[in-house]
């Protein structure tokens, strides 16, 4: 276990309260939380298999059309010409020799730093965490993204106008574990005692799934379109909406059709 100094979050009760009964109330009608939860371990449990194995092209599509902020962007880089480099990459993201941040910006050196290349943070942090979630806590941009101070984060940071300040809190590992650990307090404190690290991954969507449907821009919504049910935000950024029963996915190819997997 990484030894690591972790930042005071100051987070607000009653909006954690209110993110708390939203996802209580509209999951009541789609399976209740749980589904949700057993709808993340099975997707965890795809990627430890895929990254356990010899890791084939068709793996490498497969999660990638489970990544809501990977699939859409992700491009040339799925697809065979580009697929050995991105395996290597991907393997050095799980040596221990560095710490998490530093393997995290290692991988995301490796691609050109410009607004067309952000999801590689986003790559990273849902290999690491759904394939050792206990070890590595969701570090995705849109729990907590320090250059644009968005995400999870300020939504339920504690004060009067969160809109109008800069929360001086950084996006590495430690604020991460730091986050996953009150959020699970919380949850406990709230009558969750079982699968609560995955608990708090749907507690965070349900937080972001508000967001986007109250202040989202066009550039949210062209990603997670019209609400056709009150958990689809949530679903979708969690990804679990990856493929369709014909085989179609949410991964574009270069050209912008969507992927088949076979």
């Amino acid at each position: 276990m990484q030894l690591v100094e972790r930042p005071r979050l100051e987070l607000s009760g009653p909006k954690l309260k209110l993110a708390l009964e939203a996802l209580v109330s509209r999951a009541e009608e789609l399976g209740g939380v749980e589904a949700y939860v057993d709808a993340l371990q099975i997707k965890s449990a795809m990627f430890r298999d895929a990254l356990a194995k010899e890791f084939t092209l068709k793996d490498f599509r497969t999660l990638c059309a489970h990544m809501s902020t990977v699939r859409r962007r992700i491009g040339q880089y799925a697809q065979p010409h580009w697929f050995e480099e991105m395996k290597k990459r991907i393997a050095g993201l799980f040596e221990s020799r560095e710490e998490t941040d530093e393997r995290m910006k290692r991988l995301c050196a490796a691609f050109p730093d410009d607004r067309e290349h952000r999801w590689v943070r986003d790559l990273a942090a849902e290999l690491l965490h759904y394939a050792d979630p206990e070890r590595y806590p969701l570090m995705t941009r849109w729990v907590w993204d320090a250059r644009s101070n968005t995400g999870v984060l300020r939504e339920i940071w504690h004060g009067d106008d969160v809109d109008s300040i800069r929360i001086d809190v950084p996006d590495g590992y430690a604020t991460f574990l730091m986050l996953r650990e009150e959020l699970s307090e919380y949850l406990t404190a709230n009558g969750v005692f079982r699968d609560v690290l995955f608990y708090v991954d749907v507690l965070m969507a349900q937080v972001y799934a508000g967001y986007i449907g109250e202040r989202g821009g066009t550039y949210l919504r062209a990603d997670f379109a019209t609400p056709e049910d009150p958990m689809l935000h949530t679903r979708r950024i969690l990804g679990l909406d990856g493929i369709t029963q014909d085989g179609r996915t949410r991964l574009k190819a270069p050209d912008g059709r969507a992927e088949v997997i076979e």
